[in-house]
């Protein structure tokens, strides 16, 4: 059966918000939470972009919900030797309630020490020898590791979770689908897509975990949904390798220039009408995805709350 999860918006909201979106979840019914992983938010408008390890620690304290990470980079910001630890300590906070999931990046997040932002096919290589190097990691031995694109010395984590963390494996096309087939414990996308998970579950991911999140602005009066999300979110919109290739968040507002009001009203489910919420929810479900994260967009958060408790999640749960 579908789990259904609320997605905590590290690039929009304080922690303090995200603390209280939290603990809202859990009093209206989801039974996961999910967290995004960002150095920058995507625009100005979104306007935050706390470290995300610092939130896993936090939540640890005042929910007993599962938390994912939707998805930290273990490549570039930061060395899969340092994500590892903080994946491990998560672990041991959550008590084993904590999944890694992880993607090849975006440069918006990860060009900020001045590296060399690689091509997608040298980012899979990279996170495929950085999957086996946090792996190793969370055994609590001693490694020492030199391959292509990582060195790791003497490195041992002492603080472990009594299982390792599973890894999620984030993709948004068929060669990426293939590789958290191949290396993942599990799958994340955002869009239900059949295709894709048939890619995933062929290449090795055959009754493995199948993750997706999904947007959505819950506001009595439609128009106002409509332009809180054209003026926070307009990036969803954006075609291609664009997300992954643009490093600032004012190239991304100058990108997003090209997304109309009209493209936000037809893509994102917006308004107070119970039946479009459920079906965009469901389509997941449909898809064949084992756990489905909303995300509120906008302040209208204890609004969105009140509704999925009272009308969307006892309807997905019959």
């Amino acid at each position: 059966m579908t789990e259904y999860g609320y997605f905590l918006s590290s690039e929009e909201f304080t922690p303090a918000e995200l603390i209280h979106q939290a603990r809202r979840a859990r009093e209206a019914g989801f039974s996961r939470l999910a967290i995004s992983d960002h150095y920058h938010p995507w625009n100005g408008a979104q306007g935050n972009s706390p470290f995300v390890w610092s939130m896993i620690g936090a939540l640890s304290q005042v929910v007993d919900l599962p938390v994912t990470t939707l998805v930290s980079c273990p490549t570039v910001r930061l060395h899969p030797a340092v994500t590892a630890q903080a994946a491990a300590t998560s672990a041991v906070l959550l008590d084993g309630r904590f999944t890694l999931g992880v993607g090849t990046g975006e440069a918006l997040n990860e060009h900020v020490h001045g590296d060399r932002w690689p091509p997608f096919a040298e980012r899979a290589e990279m996170l495929r020898e950085a999957v086996q190097v946090m792996r190793e990691l969370f055994t609590g031995r001693e490694v020492s590791h030199r391959g292509r694109h990582y060195t790791v010395e003497n490195a041992r984590l002492y603080t472990v979770p009594e299982r390792p963390p599973a890894v999620y494996v984030s993709a948004f096309g068929p060669a990426a689908a293939r590789l958290a087939g191949e290396i993942g414990d599990g799958f994340v996308t955002m869009t239900p897509d059949r295709e894709l998970v048939r890619a995933f579950r062929d290449a090795g991911g055959a009754g493995k975990p199948v993750v997706g999140g999904v947007k959505v602005c819950w506001n009595t009066d439609w128009g106002k949904a409509v332009d809180t999300v054209h003026r926070l979110w307009p990036t969803e919109l954006l075609p291609g390798e664009l997300a992954q290739l643009l490093p600032t968040p004012a190239h991304f507002e100058q990108a997003s220039e090209l997304v109309t009001r009209r493209m936000v009203a037809d893509a994102v489910t917006c308004g107070d009408d119970a039946d479009e919420h459920l079906a965009t929810v469901r389509s997941y479900a449909q898809a064949g995805f084992d756990q489905v994260y909303v995300g509120q967009i906008g302040p209208e958060q204890d609004v969105f709350f009140d509704a999925y408790q009272q009308r969307i999640l006892p309807a997905l749960a019959g």
